[in-house]
């Protein structure tokens, strides 16, 4: 299991409510982690976008991990982040979207 990093948690603290983001969070470090067989730049890639793609809800955020485990690439299409590499480190959900 890999901890989030902390723009990734400071990411999951602001879009999910205060209830469900430790759940989130955990079920991100389980589920979409050492299991994808990533650098630990892709895997904070592909975190990321599951982060994005889950717009604070837990049903989006199980889909975006189920779509990361079975095609991490469609996952950096989905959240816009399939050609920049270093563009996810932008990207910051709105500060009163939980």
């Amino acid at each position: 299991m890999t901890p989030l990093s902390p723009a990734n948690a400071k990411r999951v603290a602001i879009l999910f409510s205060a209830k469900e983001a430790a759940k989130a969070s955990k079920l991100i470090e389980q589920e979409c982690s050492e299991n994808l067989d990533r650098s630990p730049e892709l895997l904070e890639r592909i975190q990321t976008a599951v982060i994005k793609v889950s717009n604070g809800t837990m049903e989006r955020l199980e889909w975006a991990i189920a779509m990361a485990q079975t095609d991490w690439r469609d996952l950096l299409v989905e959240a816009g982040f399939a050609h920049d590499i270093e563009l996810h480190k932008a990207w910051w959900p709105s500060e009163n979207a939980s």
